[in-house]
């Protein structure tokens, strides 16, 4: 038996709803499958294609998440692709490499990958399916 056995949840601590929704469903390709309020607080919940892992865009105050200070690693089938189609839609990379995974191993050959910032900072780095 396992103490844990996977994550189910991670909440994202945002500014502004509308503008993380916006990124998170049009640019990324995440589904909402909640979107409630709290007065004039806000608590999106949104899906992943290809898993169950929940995404929980939020503006209530939690005290301890502050936004732009997440780091989350996100896996894609072609990473070459999807920066393309992210830069089609304006998006642009604050970093990009080819080297992802051959740290260490100097034979070795790397993959592309790339890092993006989201409307509050948060940094998202795009890697190869592993």
């Amino acid at each position: 038996m396992y103490i844990i056995e996977k994550l189910i949840q991670l909440n994202i601590a945002v500014i502004d709803a509308d503008k993380a929704k916006e990124f998170y469903v049009d640019y990324l390709g995440c589904k909402v499958s909640d979107d409630k309020n709290f007065g004039s607080k806000r608590w999106i919940t949104l899906t992943l294609p290809g898993n169950n892992i929940k995404i929980i865009l939020s503006t209530v105050d939690e005290g301890y998440m502050k936004p732009g200070t997440l780091k989350l690693y996100l896996s894609s089938p072609d990473v070459e692709i999807s920066l393309k189609e992210l830069q089609k839609k304006g998006i642009k990379p604050v970093n990009e490499g080819n080297d992802w995974g051959s740290w260490g191993d100097p034979n070795k050959k790397g993959e592309k990958w790339f890092e993006l910032t989201d409307p509050d900072g948060n940094h998202l780095l795009i890697v190869p399916l592993e």
